[in-house]
């Protein structure tokens, strides 16, 4: 009996230390927002000032954006991923595919679209210009998974200025700020690059014209 007993305790401990280490490792992904390769967040821009979704009409909520991007080496089914804000709410859910290297721009006008499908109250991305956090999220069955996330503040949630990874896989996330130049002494500091809706992620100065016109013959 007592070896018997050994052996459980011995199981137990085992148990025990595994759920720890996952516990660890969750709170750990969380907190730094660091993700591994693979679908991952690229560039948030959460106060428009102008048409980003290209309807014609400028809309506070249809024209805040998000973009991810692919990361790793192989084609991702999106269907199990969501897209949430601070308070862990889901904004949106892909479908489809995603192949590596790709980026997928996700505008407000598509999260109410797809919220109102599924009889949500249309609240868009709801990315909130003081500060916010978003989440990317993996639901498989009754588990909900953060695969990514990236905290902002006031100065990233400036008018037109989004926030963005420095490049592709790159974990620093630097502002892009042409549009609305920040000078001051806070941080990220301002950089002069243009936002890049759609489009890998890289500094480009000059932007001409402050229209979405404009921007988007950038990456043509």
């Amino acid at each position: 009996m007592v070896r018997w007993g050994g052996v459980v305790w011995a199981l137990v401990i085992a148990v025990a230390a595994a759920v720890a280490i996952e516990a660890v490792s969750v709170r750990h992904a969380e907190g730094d927002g660091r993700a591994a390769p693979g679908l991952r967040l690229n560039e948030i821009l959460a106060a428009p000032a102008r048409d980003w979704d290209g309807d014609g009409l400028y809309d506070s909520k249809d024209d805040e954006w998000v973009e991810i991007q692919n990361a790793g080496p192989d084609v991702l089914a999106m269907d199990e991923y969501r897209l949430g804000d601070g308070v862990r709410t889901v904004r949106f859910g892909f479908s489809g595919t995603i192949a590596p290297g790709e980026v997928k721009l996700i505008v407000g006008s598509a999260a109410v679209a797809w919220q109102r499908s599924r009889g949500l109250t249309t609240a868009g991305l709801s990315l909130n210009n003081s500060g916010d956090q978003v989440y990317l999220l993996r639901v498989t069955g009754p588990d909900t998974t953060t695969v990514d996330t990236h905290t902002y503040g006031s100065i990233e949630g400036g008018s037109d200025r989004s926030v963005g990874r420095a490049s592709t896989g790159s974990e620093d996330w630097i502002l892009f700020d042409s549009l609305n130049r920040y000078t001051g002494s806070g941080t990220p500091a301002g950089t002069g690059c243009s936002p890049t809706p759609g489009g890998v992620n890289g500094c480009t100065t000059h932007v001409g014209s402050e229209t979405w016109g404009a921007i988007k013959r950038l990456y043509q």
